[in-house]
């Protein structure tokens, strides 16, 4: 029988008694009876529960951090079994129970201070905010009925928009405005309102007149407030099931939690499922009067461990020394190069590639306030089926913050940002898109060249100055975006061409292709090696596929490699030593010495520029190739590795294709000079024909194909046809 010591007042059930009275004085009794007991229990929960001999967490944390006290439901069921039921069953009858018992122990252990006359008085103590936490699944957001409303719940998902802070009122001050007299109402928690009383509750005097109904004016100033914020919760997107769109819920949190959410965050909460009235006219229209809105009051959240890479992620002591003893090993570089895309045969110097753009360069704040970047943009560039979007894919997995888009379905604002309009408070706000949401990770972008050219310029100044600035709707702002870029594309063509130069086969602009600090060529070789070696491979794959047995562990190596990744990039910040500063100096006047003897050999400039930034993508290389290792100092040979990369992929890129002087024999050159009269004997100033056809028709005659293709090549160069309709026809100029 619990509270039969309670202090309550029992009495026998005399006779001047009618029963049913007596009968709802008892329950009212009884029911304040257990709410004096839970209080008592929940005082005595936060003062005695022990984790170990002699260790108080809840005390502890009270006295260190009395503005809010972390509770976990299961230390309350191991202390008393009821507590949990209770608090799940009706949470917002017992949480501010809760906190009023967690005030009062608060009280009790703080010192007594003098006060300004000099006596000892009992110290202020502000309010507690009590945060629950649990171990179990969260429920679908699908599954929220009518019969959860009240209860306490816990959902998990991604938050897509928080709105700014606003005053919520606990107590709303009303005056009288007859009689003057004063009162405070209190304020229902979450987005309900306050129940303001239709009548004074003052007794006219004789000649005096009577209050009228709805006398009170609200007083704002002498009201008490706390912040709130509303937060929209989007499913997460491995919980959709096919074919839906994803739902979203409204959430509110209160007190400490405003403001601990950015957009783009996977959450758990958990919070009590209530209800609103909507104020939008469009639903309380005269038929759906009891219809309410549902939301969800937040009493407790956290940052699922995946994507909380913006503040600092905690490693455990174990962890930490694993890391360590991985770093130092001899073949720390290989080994991780071995985790990345374990499941794509060959592709060697890619995967280091993509490596370095995990781990990244560390970034400078010059003294002028100048930035300079420590993200690595990579480039994929070749033919279909060369496993390029399994590389994204990859990335997206495996970097601690990923968003992945795909060229053709997005927008310059979905990528940078947009301005929205507010439907409640129309109002204007940002909303970040894929640059701003991936801050600190990686974009990982798809078909870069079916993109527009205008929303492929959105990108540039994201790519280089790590920021995006926005003026349009009245709000000027600049926003960071500091991301790494990994994108792949395909040439015009479709497949890598060996006839056309690197310019024709990397249609992309300079300005663009200088941002981007490796570039790969991926081409598709028929080679009868490599072919039976990389059939058997994918083979394996399928066939080793359906066993499940193995799938702990790749995810946990997944796991692994990002936990590093994260590691790595929080910790170990490399700059360059002096040794390595000098040879990659003499480096990089060798490499520009020798694209100006190409330039002035072949009378053009390469396709792709070798400038300073590319220079600094070897510095960044290099200080990424440092951080794998964990050193603090990236030493010559992290250099001459940058070196390689850098010389195998953008130089090879700059060199690739054919060059109209090299190796052309002098038969060649009589055919071509053949051709050429052909070609200028088909077409007449100013026609046009189809290239296609006009190959055709050449080859007819018995000319090679490819000789005919280098003819016009050769004459587009001099600017004696030029192509349209994305090179499909062919016009004589003038």
């Amino acid at each position: 029988m619990s509270g039969w010591d309670e202090g309550a007042v029992y009495y026998s059930n005399q006779a001047q008694f009618t029963e049913a009275s007596s009968e709802a004085e008892a329950a009212a009794a009884s029911t304040t009876a257990s709410r004096h007991s839970v209080l008592l229990k929940f005082k005595e929960f936060i003062r005695n529960f022990e984790k170990e001999k002699n260790v108080f967490p809840y005390r502890e944390s009270l006295v260190n951090n009395p503005k809010f006290l972390m509770v976990h439901l299961e230390d309350l069921l191991s202390f008393d079994s009821d507590l949990p039921s209770l608090l799940r069953s009706s949470p917002s009858d017992y949480l501010p129970l809760f906190e009023t018992a967690a005030a009062e122990v608060l009280a009790g252990l703080k010192m007594k201070v003098a006060g300004d006359s000099g006596e000892m008085v009992e110290p202020q103590t502000g309010e507690v905010q009590i945060l629950l936490t649990s171990k179990e699944d969260p429920v679908s957001m699908r599954s929220l009925g009518a019969q959860y409303i009240s209860k306490l719940v816990k959902i998990s998902g991604i938050t897509i928009a928080a709105s700014r802070i606003k005053a919520k009122a606990t107590y709303v001050h009303l005056i009288c405005k007859n009689c003057k007299s004063a009162r405070a109402v209190p304020c229902r928690p979450g987005l309900g309102g306050a129940i303001v009383p239709r009548s004074c509750d003052h007794v006219p005097q004789p000649g005096e007149e009577p209050c009228p109904i709805d006398p009170w004016l609200i007083v704002p100033d002498k009201s008490k407030y706390v912040d709130q914020q509303t937060l929209k919760l989007q499913e997460n997107p491995e919980d959709v099931p096919t074919g839906e769109l994803p739902r979203n819920m409204l959430l509110s949190v209160d007190r400490h939690l405003v403001q601990t959410i950015v957009p783009g965050s996977r959450l758990t909460i958990m919070g009590i499922y209530s209800i609103f009235q909507a104020s939008n006219s469009s639903t309380n229209h005269k038929g759906a009067v009891a219809v309410r809105q549902p939301y969800i009051r937040i009493v407790g959240m956290e940052e699922t461990n995946e994507a909380s890479s913006r503040g600092p992620a905690t490693f455990t002591q174990e962890e930490v020394e694993e890391f360590k003893k991985f770093a130092s090993n001899q073949d720390t570089y290989e080994g991780i190069c071995s985790k990345v895309a374990p499941s794509i045969f060959g592709h060697e110097d890619v995967k280091k590639a993509v490596a370095c753009l995990l781990f990244g360069g560390a970034r400078k704040n010059l003294p002028d306030g100048v930035k300079l970047r420590g993200d690595i943009n990579v480039l994929l560039l070749g033919d279909p089926s060369t496993a390029k979007s399994q590389f994204l894919k990859f990335v997206e997995k495996t970097a601690p913050i990923a968003v992945y888009t795909s060229g053709k379905g997005s927008s310059a604002a979905g990528l940078t940002a947009s301005v929205i309009r507010d439907s409640s408070s129309r109002e204007f706000y940002l909303e970040g898109g894929a640059m701003v949401l991936a801050d600190g990770g990686v974009v990982c972008i798809d078909e870069f060249d079916k993109m527009r050219p205008e929303d492929r310029v959105a990108i540039h100044e994201a790519m280089e100055q790590q920021t995006i600035s926005i003026a349009k709707a009245g709000i000027t702002t600049v926003l960071n975006s500091r991301t790494s870029v990994l994108a792949a594309a395909n040439p015009p063509s479709g497949r890598y061409d060996d006839l056309k130069t690197a310019q024709d086969n990397i249609d992309l602009q300079t300005t663009i292709l200088s941002r981007f600090d490796l570039i790969f060529i991926v081409k598709d070789i028929r080679m009868y090696d490599q072919d039976k070696t990389i059939a058997s491979h994918i083979i394996k794959v399928h066939a080793s596929a359906q066993t499940v047995s193995n799938d702990s562990r790749t995810s946990k190596e997944e796991n692994w490699l990002k936990r590093y990744i994260q590691y790595c990039r929080s910790e170990c910040h490399p700059r360059l030593s002096e040794a390595a500063c000098a040879k990659l100096q003499s480096d990089y006047v060798d490499i520009r010495r020798g694209m100006r003897q190409q330039a002035n050999e072949t009378g053009e400039s390469a396709a792709i520029p070798i400038t300073v930034r590319q220079l600094e993508a070897i510095i960044r290389l290099s200080e990424a190739l440092a951080k794998m290792k964990l050193s603090h100092v990236a030493t010559e040979g992290d250099v001459a590795e940058a070196l390689r990369l850098f010389k195998i992929s953008t130089m090879d890129a700059a060199r690739s294709g054919i060059n109209q002087h090299i190796n052309i024999t002098p038969d060649m050159a009589n055919e071509i000079k053949q051709a050429e009269n052909q070609i200028k004997r088909r077409l007449g100033i100013g026609n046009r024909i189809s290239e296609r056809r006009l190959i055709d028709d050449l080859t007819r005659m018995g000319m090679n194909e490819s000789i005919v293709r280098r003819a016009i090549l050769i004459m587009h160069q001099r600017g004696e046809v030029e192509y349209q309709r994305e090179r499909h026809i062919i016009v004589r100029k003038v």
